[in-house]
Formats: C-alpha cells, structure tokens, sequence
C-alpha cells in the first residue's frame, strides 16, 4: 500500500514538473516573440528616423564631394543660370552653326551630367533624331526624337541625353525634311565621369520581352545616402541615362507644365527647369520643409506636402505655391481638422508627433484632394481645400476611427479582404466607364501594421501582421472601386510584390505596372496580367525612395519617342 502511495506521489510531482516546465516553456517563447517583436518595432523606428534627414546638413564628405556640392547649390542659383543662357546667345550669334559645324557643349547649365547642348541651323525645315552607340556590348543604342516647338524647323536647339560616362561615344545625328529625304551628321563625343557613384548598368531580370515594356525612362527619385543626392533616368535595359544632382534631401516626383519640369531639389526648395536644362526658377518655402509629393491643381497653382518647422508636429500641413509669383501660403493644417485626434497621439522614437504622416497626394478636382495617411493606414478626402476645408471621408478598416468623432465618415468595406497597411503612392483613376461618383484607386499596399505615435493600437486584430520596415514577407498592389454613392470601397485588383514596410511606389503606364520595393532595392514592371517583365536591382546605401516612369513628350523628346 505505501509502494503504491509513494508511486502516485511520484507521478503526480512528474506531471507538476512537466506542466510546470510547460508553462515555464510557454512564457519563455511568448517574452522571445515579445522581445522579437519589440527589436522589430525599433529597426521599424529607426528606419523611420532614417527617413526623415536633415538634407542639407552631409556629414562624411570627401573633401571633392564638398566642392562637388557647392558647385550644385551655385547650379541652383537662377541669376548663374540666366548668364549662362546670356553666353551660349552670344556663341549662336558669332558664329554659322550648321549641320556640317554644330555648336555642341557639354552640360553647360550643370544640370545633367550624361548631356550635350547642340545648336545649328538648316536651309530647309528639318526634325531632328539622334543616336548614341558605345562599344559596350552589354549596352544597346539609345535613339530619340527631338522635341522642338514645331516639328520642322530651320532653327535647332535642343539637349540631348543618354551619354555614357568614361567612354567614346558614337553620335548620329538624323536630319529629315519634310519630303522624307534625310541626312545624317555623325560624330564621337567622349564622355567624363559621373559626380556620384551609381551604377551604369543594373543588375536586370529580363522574365518577358523588352519590347513589352512601356515607353519612357525610369526615374529613380532618391537613391538615398549620405553622399551626394541625384536623380537618375534608366532606360528599359536597365542602363543610366541621366544624372541630375539636387542639393539636398530628394525629387519627390517630376511634373510638367507649359514645357517646364518642376521637382524638389532640397527640404525647402522646388525647381523649374526648360528643355535646355536651364534652371528658370527657384521656389524657397521659407519656415517650411516639403516631404512626400506635390500636385497641379486644376489651376496651376502646386499644392505641397509640408511641414511648419515652427509648430511641434510633422507632415501634417499642406501648401500652395504660386509658381507665376512664387508666393507661399498654408491651405491646410490637418491639426485643425483632427484636433482632439492629434492630442491624443504620442511622439515618436525619434521625438517627432509624426501623428498623421501623409505621403501622398491627389487633386482629384472641384477643391477636392485625397491624402495617404501612413501613421493611420487611411485615405482621406478632403473637400473645399481652398475655402472651408472638410472631411469627405475616409477609406480605412472603421477599427482605426473607432470611438473617435469620425467613426461614422470611415466608408463601408465590400468583400473580404485585408485593409491596406502603411500604403504609398495612391493614384486617382477616374475611368469614363463608371457611374458619377465612382472612381478607382490605386496604390502600393506595404501591408504592415505599425503605429509608432499609437502604439498600444493592435494592427494585428485587422490581418496586418508585419512590424518591420525591411524584414517581411509579402506587400501588394491594391486597386479599389470607390462609390460615393454607396459610401463603399471595394478591392478590385491585386497582387503580390516583394516587401517594403516603407519606402515604395507604384505606377500604372501603358497597361503595365511599374512597382518599387524601396527597402528590397529593386523596382520592377508588371504586364497587365501581373507577370514580371523585368526587374532591376540597385546597389542601396539605405533604399530606393521611389521610382516612377516618364515618356518626357513635349519636354526632352517628341510624342511616340
């Protein structure tokens, strides 16, 4: 009897020593996922500190990167850029440029060092088409059209780019009158070196055909770092086809108007540049920095991502610049419009109230804009930007505004399906085959769960399980329906890209997609049944900012070319 007592005894302390060490097990794997997640919502803070540099201070600049550097800011200066224009009149007018004899000279106004300044006259009206050859085998030809102000003409004045750096290059010149009949100029120009360290050509995955992919250059707009800042154009094989340096911080994106291309070229200042590659103007935003993205209004005048450096919040303000004037007036100060919202937000590692972090803007028409707000996962319309601005509503998970005074203007979710997390890049499609008050939305869904000023919020109740800005598995192009008639939203389109928790942007062009994984180093495009073409791979210090495609019609190229 005392043998079997003494054995249920025993058994019974085993099983308290396994359920024991059971829960010892338990609580030591939940403190290591904790501890894991906690390590990954710090790389996450840091990178978002890391997003957000203070542009015109480099430190670790070699003592020719320093002088490389005033000379850009001295490039941004329009009265050095106006006498630069003045000198290039006075050659033009000492001399008969010809087809035989051009006025050629290497980027005389600094702004692209893969360019050529070419001036000459014809007897006849004539378009002008070019060509540039290296020897290179792993580098094909690159030809254009011309863009001139009319298609023939006697008078030909123009930039051409594409050159590439440290070698001979072949140049053709097409001269084609208006009967057809064309001659042709041939000469070799060699190039000097770049001012950054960028690669000639990208590592290239070529899964389709190169004539599948849309016409234009891919402009990589932030390659940041802490050297030198520029921005790129690569063409379809992936080869580099223009450097345009900037002072400081990124481009943002490039718009075009009446033949001037406008970007950013620090945190305070936007360009105007002309075809020639002249620097026509030079916005400064006074107390304010610019992050993000910028838009035409139906108007003209630009609206701005900003932030007031005199008010302890970050990216929550919007600007117009009158880009006749240059005049620079505050529309919007979304504190003003979630007020108790932002009070109830915290700072970040970083000690920033970055509490709404727009990254995106649309100007949708009628005074009515939509804003990517990352901090919150939302899109927001808002209306009366000019005069009495309003929110519309907003395309969220209603988990997000719950128990907040715009819990009832969160539009209806249609379907099952993942909300967007931490989304970039949204784009307004309004398609003539909806109804009025339908449209389509697109965007980069980074597809994570992260809130650095809202941190007891779980983001993992709503699917959103990533935390990291460059560990995770799987981001997404998401399209949506929108219906303001119905106050719904429902996913129409995705599919899968490879991750970025920040860092990222998206394009539709031509019935393809042009996607960047920022934190990934490599951008990709996608035909119309979201199979790879080609995928391009970077050498990153840090991460691509954004990469979008341009056709540069009506600018560096004519139509088609």
């Amino acid at each position: 009897m005392k043998d079997v007592k003494r054995k249920i005894i025993t058994i019974v302390c085993a099983v308290l020593a396994i359920a024991i060490g059971g829960i010892a097990a338990a609580e030591e794997i939940k403190e290591s996922r904790q501890a894991k997640e906690e390590k990954q919502q710090e790389e996450t803070a840091k990178e978002e500190t890391a997003a957000n540099p203070d542009a015109e201070v480099k430190s670790g600049l070699t003592k020719e990167q320093e002088e490389i550097q005033e000379k850009i800011k001295a490039t941004y200066q329009v009265d050095n850029q106006q006498a630069i224009a003045d000198r290039l009149e006075e050659e033009k007018a000492s001399g008969e440029y010809t087809a035989s004899d051009m006025l050629i000279e290497y980027n005389p106004f600094g702004t692209n060092t893969q360019s050529l300044y070419v001036y000459f006259e014809t007897e006849e009206p004539a378009a002008i088409s070019y060509n540039v050859h290296v020897s290179d085998s792993d580098i094909g030809d690159f030809r254009r059209d011309v863009w001139q102000e009319e298609e023939y003409t006697t008078e030909h004045e123009f930039q051409m780019i594409g050159l590439i750096p440290d070698t001979d290059n072949t140049i053709t010149f097409y001269i084609t009158e208006e009967d057809g009949s064309t001659d042709t100029k041939e000469i070799v120009y060699e190039m000097g070196s770049l001012l950054g360290e960028e690669e000639t050509v990208l590592k290239t995955k070529m899964d389709g055909e190169e004539e599948e992919l849309s016409n234009g250059l891919y402009v990589i707009l932030g390659n940041d770092s802490d050297a030198l800042d520029f921005m790129y154009y690569y063409d379809n094989q992936g080869v580099l086809r223009g450097e345009v340096p900037v002072i400081g911080y990124r481009s943002h994106r490039l718009l075009f108007r009446d033949q001037s291309m406008y970007y950013s070229i620090s945190e305070t200042q936007m360009a105007r540049m002309n075809p020639l590659g002249q620097i026509t103007a030079v916005y400064d935003l006074g107390t304010y920095k610019l992050h993000h993205d910028y838009v035409f209004d139906d108007n003209g005048n630009m609206l701005i991502l900003a932030t007031d450096t005199t008010q302890d919040s970050v990216e929550d303000i919007i600007l117009r610049l009158d880009v006749n004037s240059g005049a620079v007036s505050e529309v919007l100060d979304l504190g003003d419009l979630f007020g108790r919202f932002k009070e109830e937000r915290v700072k970040n590692d970083s000690g920033e109230l970055d509490w709404i972090h727009i990254n995106t803007i649309q100007w949708i028409g009628d005074g009515s804009v939509l804003l990517s707000s990352r901090e919150t996962s939302s899109i927001i319309k808002i209306d009366h930007i000019y005069d009495g601005p309003a929110v519309a509503y907003i395309i969220a998970e209603k988990a997000v505004w719950a128990d907040t005074e715009y819990e009832n203007q969160v539009l209806s979710k249609e379907g099952d399906f993942t909300i967007q997390g931490g989304q970039h890049s949204i784009t307004y499609v309004d398609d003539p085959s909806l109804a009025d008050g339908q449209y389509y939305l697109y965007m980069f869904n980074n597809n994570i769960g992260y809130s650095a000023t809202r941190p007891d919020f779980d983001w993992s109740a709503l699917g959103l399980t990533e935390t990291s800005a460059t560990e995770g598995d799987t981001s997404y192009y998401y399209e949506y329906l929108v219906d303001e008639n119905t106050g719904t939203f429902q996913l129409t389109d995705s599919f899968e890209l490879p991750y970025s928790g920040y860092f990222s942007s998206v394009q539709n062009l031509d019935g393809n997609t042009i996607a960047d994984s920022g934190t990934a180093g490599t951008f990709g495009e996608y035909d119309e049944d979201h199979h790879l073409i080609a995928q391009f791979e970077m050498q990153v210090e840090k991460y691509i900012y954004r990469v979008y495609k341009y056709d540069f019609d009506g600018f560096y190229f004519r139509a088609g070319k």
